[in-house]
């Protein structure tokens, strides 16, 4: 019996994101790392009016992110989950969107330190969807995604575990 192709989980986007916290020169090594790791060009993130409660005021350069969508995902995923080798399970939320940390960037293998950029780490998070998805996003009738469709926790771990061989903590 063939598995239904619809069932079939995929990765919808990974977002690489560095927080840096404060103003200058930091967040420009933010951007060249970003850019480093994925080998796509990266934007600043600004604060919010959310941030004033930290003493900062909006429209500051605080980060750096950037996007990976299809084999792009995956290949960055390839590269740098094996500086991880282990996976909490409460990284895992109950829509299979999961996500880690690397505290620092030469932990990834054939990566090098770069003394312009110095030590800093980075934040991965990953969406995981079935085919079908586009259904809730689009902008003519959108409808939800039914129940029996959406990609649980459960399925996120197995998913991980069998397509990069990494361990699932509990």
């Amino acid at each position: 019996m063939t598995e239904n192709v619809m069932k079939q989980i995929q990765i919808s986007q990974v977002v690489v994101n560095i927080g840096i916290g404060e103003v200058g020169d930091k967040v420009d090594k933010a951007v060249d790392l970003v850019e480093k790791m994925t080998g796509k060009t990266a934007v600043k993130t600004e604060s919010s009016e959310a941030a004033k409660g930290f003493g900062k005021r909006s429209g500051l350069n605080l980060g750096a992110k950037t996007t990976l969508r299809g084999e792009e995902a995956r290949e960055f995923l390839e590269k740098v989950l094996p500086a991880v080798g282990e996976i909490d399970e409460s990284s895992f939320q109950e829509e299979g969107n999961f996500s880690f940390g690397i505290s620092e960037y030469i932990d990834v293998p054939g990566v090098d330190y770069d003394a312009d950029i110095g030590m800093m780490g980075f934040e991965v998070a990953v969406n995981l969807e079935r085919p079908g998805y586009r259904v809730k996003k689009r902008d003519y009738k959108p409808t939800n995604v039914g129940k029996e469709h959406k990609v649980t926790a459960e399925d996120a771990k197995n998913f991980v575990t069998e397509n990069f061989d990494v361990e699932v903590k509990e």
